[in-house]
C-alpha cells in the first residue's frame, strides 16, 4: 500500500526540466470506460506509455463544478462514485492514488486571478478516475483535482490555465477531462453498440473542432457559442467543454497538437481527445 512517507520527498523532484510536460484532454465517456476493454481504455493505457512518467497528474474533471476556484489538498484523496444506474462491480472500483497538499498550495500560489480554496472534501470524481486508473493503474503517482468555477465566462477558464503553465515545466501531466460533443439528452441509446455512430450535427461539430484546434483558433473555440446551431446542440451545457479550454490555455506556439480516440458514440457524444507537445 502506498504510505505517505513514500512522498516526502516529492518537492525534491519539482525541479525545472528541459522538456515541457505534454498536456491532455481525455473525452471519458461512460463511466463504465473505467472498468472495461475499449478501444477507449486501451489508447489511455498506451498514451502513459507513450509520454514521459509524471511527477503528479492535475485533472480538470467535467464533474466537479464550484462557486469558486478550489483544488484538492488531502493526503489520499477518496473515490467518488458520482453516478447512478451501473453495475455494482463499477462501484466497487477504488482508485488509492496519494495526493500531495504541498503541489496543492504551490499550485494555488501560481494562480492570481482568482483566491484558490483548499479543499478538503472532495475526492476523484469519475472524469479523473476512470481515465487514470487506466493510465496509472498502480495508483503510485500523485492525483489533483481543480475544480471549475461554473460562474465564470470560457475565457476565464482559458486565461486561468496559462496561470499555471509552469507546472508543465515541473512534470505535472495536466488532463481536462470531459467531452467536446456532449449531449446526453439526444442520445440514440439503441445505438450505442453501434460503432462510430454520430448524428450529422455532431460529426460536422467535431470536424470542425478539431479543425479551429489544429489551425490554433483558440478564440473561436472560447467563443463557441458564435459557432452555430450544431455548436449549441454539441455543447447545450458548458461543463464538458470547458476543460477543452485548459488544455488549450496550457499550450505553446511550439507544441506539436495531434488527436485520438476520435469516435463519435451514441449519435450525440465524441470521445474525441487532444494531445498538446
Amino acid at each position: 500500500m502506498t504510505t505517505l512517507s513514500s512522498f516526502k520527498n516529492f518537492t525534491d523532484t519539482l525541479k525545472e526540466q528541459e522538456q515541457l510536460m505534454p498536456v491532455l484532454f481525455i473525452g471519458h465517456g461512460s463511466p463504465m470506460n473505467g472498468i472495461e476493454d475499449t478501444i477507449f481504455s486501451r489508447n489511455w493505457t498506451q498514451m502513459a506509455k507513450d509520454i514521459p512518467t509524471p511527477n503528479a497528474v492535475l485533472v480538470v474533471s467535467a464533474h466537479w463544478l464550484s462557486r469558486g476556484t478550489k483544488i484538492t489538498a488531502m493526503d489520499f484523496p477518496k473515490t467518488i462514485h458520482d453516478f447512478g444506474g451501473f453495475p455494482p462491480e463499477l462501484f466497487a472500483v477504488q482508485y488509492p492514488a496519494p495526493g500531495n497538499p504541498i503541489l496543492a498550495k504551490e499550485t494555488a500560489g501560481l494562480i492570481h486571478s482568482t483566491q484558490v480554496e483548499l479543499d478538503h472534501d472532495w475526492g476523484l470524481d469519475h472524469g479523473t478516475w476512470t481515465v487514470v486508473r487506466h493510465m496509472y493503474p498502480d495508483a503510485n503517482i500523485p492525483v489533483l483535482q481543480l475544480s471549475i468555477d461554473y460562474t465564470k465566462a470560457p475565457q476565464w477558464h482559458y486565461d486561468l490555465a496559462k496561470e499555471i503553465h509552469a507546472l508543465r515545466k515541473k512534470g505535472v501531466l495536466i488532463i481536462g477531462s470531459g467531452n467536446m460533443v456532449h449531449n446526453l439528452r439526444m442520445v440514440a441509446w439503441d445505438k450505442l453498440n453501434e460503432p462510430e455512430y454520430g448524428y450529422d450535427w455532431a460529426l460536422t461539430m467535431n470536424e470542425k473542432f478539431k479543425q479551429l484546434i489544429s489551425s490554433r483558433d483558440y478564440t473561436s473555440l472560447i467563443n463557441y457559442e458564435s459557432l452555430g446551431t450544431a455548436a449549441k446542440l454539441a455543447i447545450p451545457t458548458s461543463e464538458h467543454y470547458l476543460p477543452l479550454l485548459y488544455t488549450l490555455g496550457l499550450s505553446d506556439s511550439k507544441d506539436t497538437i495531434s488527436f485520438f480516440n476520435d469516435k463519435a458514440v451514441g449519435g450525440s457524444l465524441t470521445m474525441t481527445s487532444v494531445k498538446i507537445g
